[in-house]
């Protein structure tokens, strides 16, 4: 359960069984925050608070993590944008805002384009196209996620998504670097999943208003997937967050933040 105030649970069931942990909080239009990969809901708990004056917020946790069901059996992102819509099913949820990052924001790609009448607006958060077409992390930061010493490679996993400042600041646990109680075979089912990620030939035909957002100094999920995908999507705006890294909206929250809620509002103007 989270610790946030105020929040409720509950268990919604995906087309093929699996069982997915949900979480709502705040009161107004319903926003769905999704997480990144390896994940649960707990990503968003340095910010959740911040959008409930005025949105009914959605989580999950992802099959594999939280208080969900953990097959050992392929995922894609694909199948989670169908999970995303059996949790918007139980909650009797029609239509939502969505703002899906890194991984999430992935599954919000095919989210938006298998399911357009369920999305109000769109924003995708420091994520890619996949496929060919994305932008790929480079062969350093592969090396230094997957060294053998863990604490090392936890270190590096903080240092992509958190300036050293910020981190000086605030010592961790970090929401945002993973559910400690996923079992290996999860992960390696969500990296497959991330990594097999290709929407790039349903982009054109998402329909919801759409920002994208990404941190300047993102080398987990480089910055150059921002435009592309900006420019794939009809009529998508995209904005820049200088000196952001992976997780910008922890971050830089008191900037990203506003903007996020401006755009769902229809407050920001070309």
């Amino acid at each position: 359960m989270s610790p946030l105030a105020g929040i409720v649970t509950g268990t919604a069931v995906a087309p093929d069984g699996v069982s997915l942990a949900h979480q709502t909080g705040g009161r107004g239009e319903p926003l769905v925050l999704l997480s990144g990969q390896a994940n649960s809901h707990h990503w968003w708990d340095g910010v959740r608070a911040g959008f409930e004056d005025a949105h009914r917020t959605i989580t999950l946790d992802w099959r594999g993590t939280g208080a969900s069901g953990k097959p050992d059996e392929p995922y894609t992102t694909r199948t989670l944008a169908a999970d995303v819509v059996a949790v918007l099913d139980d909650l009797g949820v029609e239509r939502a805002h969505v703002y899906g990052m890194s991984m999430g924001g992935r599954v919000a790609q095919w989210l938006a384009a298998d399911h357009p009448g369920r999305v109000g607006s769109l924003v995708l958060g420091c994520t890619s196209p996949g496929g060919r077409h994305g932008v790929e992390r480079d062969n350093t930061v592969r090396r230094a996620l997957a060294q053998p010493d863990r604490d090392a490679a936890g270190r590096a996993l903080a240092e992509l998504m958190y300036t050293p400042r910020w981190l000086a600041a605030h010592p961790g646990p970090y929401h945002t670097t993973g559910d400690p109680g996923m079992p290996a075979h999860a992960r390696r089912r969500h990296l497959a999943a991330s990594n097999g990620h290709d929407a790039w030939d349903v982009l054109p035909a998402i329909t919801a208003p759409t920002l994208v957002l990404h941190g300047t100094d993102d080398l987990m999920t480089p910055a150059d997937n921002a435009p592309l995908l900006a420019e794939r999507i009809p009529g998508a705006r995209m904005i820049l967050v200088a000196g952001a890294r992976h997780a910008y909206f922890e971050e830089f929250q008191d900037y990203a933040t506003p903007v996020v809620l401006d755009f769902l509002a229809g407050r920001m103007h070309a």
